[in-house]
């Protein structure tokens, strides 16, 4: 499997738990919800900042890779959404440039620029997996579909987007270092959604997370209700 970059038994100078910490940060990605929640899209903010951290690291570790590139991965999952404090459009590479503003004193600028690949390609219109780094963080964030997303309490409200991730009852990214796979794991209650609503509005994710996988010497699968799609 080919490594990331040069793999050290430390723990990584800067950690997530520094950047979790870190008054910023933390405030930009506040500003990034309240824009999603003025502009009608779903959670954005520490709930799916947390997990996107939390699965990229999974995955690297999984995978083999040492707790450098584990760590690295689990900041750019943490901070990928923050360019949305200044637009929905390109916030991916806006939020490149706020971190290389709050973190380039922090990091040394290898690992920055991991960072900064991980925050800039995570978009499937203008995005790509850059490297093992940034293949965790897309399909971190590509597999959080859950109905704790959906900021509305009347169905009627919901739009395609709402509606198919309230349909989302249980999503888990499974990885398999043997079998060299990654499942997304979906239950999704198709009396709210049905099953091809989803691949509507998110084939391009799934794409983008099939070329991820590959990044990572991986095969990337769809399940949903227990039936392999992908």
């Amino acid at each position: 499997m080919t490594k990331e970059a040069p793999q050290r038994d430390d723990a990584a100078s800067l950690t997530l738990e520094d950047v979790q910490q870190d008054p910023v940060l933390s405030a930009y990605i506040s500003a990034a919800d309240r824009v999603m929640d003025g502009l009608g899209f779903t959670e954005h903010g520490f709930r799916h900042a947390n997990l996107t951290a939390r699965i990229a690291y999974n995955v690297m570790s999984r995978l083999g890779f040492g707790e450098r590139d584990a760590q690295l991965a689990a900041v750019g999952g943490y901070l990928h959404d923050i360019g949305n404090a200044i637009s929905r459009w390109g916030h991916g590479q806006t939020g490149a440039v706020l971190v290389h503003h709050v973190l380039s004193d922090r990091l040394p600028p290898a690992d920055l620029g991991y960072v900064l690949s991980a925050v800039g390609n995570h978009e499937e219109d203008d995005g790509m997996g850059a490297g093992p780094i940034a293949a965790a963080v897309i399909l971190a964030d590509k597999s959080d579909v859950h109905r704790s997303r959906v900021r509305k309490t009347a169905q009627i409200d919901f739009d395609i987007h709402d509606r198919v991730n309230y349909a989302a009852e249980q999503s888990f990214l499974r990885v398999d270092a043997d079998a060299k796979t990654i499942t997304l794991e979906l239950k999704i209650d198709t009396s709210i959604s049905h099953v091809m609503e989803y691949f509507e509005i998110f084939l391009g994710r799934m794409m983008m997370c099939r070329r991820a996988a590959e990044q990572l010497d991986c095969s990337f699968h769809l399940d949903i209700n227990g039936a392999s799609l992908l």
